[in-house]
């Protein structure tokens, strides 16, 4: 499977928005959070050879969250803004700037007023197509 592209673009500023996230994952993912993402987004997701996997742009309905939940279904893009659980442990997190970790660990205060999270990076010279290191927890 292909690697993807995913761009995310803030359309608070400028005429064509303002970069939020350049992030490269490996493909097949149904699933990605994002952290601090912007009311207004644009998410063009692409793969390798350039062909459009989704496109959307899905604004925050709700309140603010620290992580928002996109899912693909059918070539669509679905948004929810999220306090995660185990249930998403192990999926991608796109962070602004472009970098990807995968979630390993979330806790929450009941009221909501601190959270603490860890995240995992890994990388592989030459980026090869669905790499991930041996035992690394990713669900798609």
């Amino acid at each position: 499977m292909a690697n993807w592209t995913w761009e995310l673009r803030s359309r608070d500023g400028g005429m064509n928005g303002l970069e939020f996230a350049l992030a490269l994952t490996a493909g097949g993912f149904s699933r990605v959070l994002v952290h601090a993402a912007p009311a207004h987004l644009r998410v063009h997701v692409r793969a390798d050879d350039g062909t459009t996997v989704a496109r959307g742009e899905p604004d925050r309905d709700g309140d603010y969250s620290p992580i928002t939940l996109l899912e693909l279904a059918g070539g669509e893009l679905r948004r929810a803004e999220i306090w995660p659980d185990e249930s998403h442990l192990g999926l991608p997190v796109l962070l602004p700037g472009g970098e990807v970790g995968v979630l390993t660990a979330w806790e929450h205060a009941p009221d909501r007023s601190w959270w603490r999270w860890s995240v995992e990076f890994s990388n592989h010279v030459g980026r090869p197509a669905d790499w991930q290191p041996e035992g690394q927890h990713l669900q798609r």
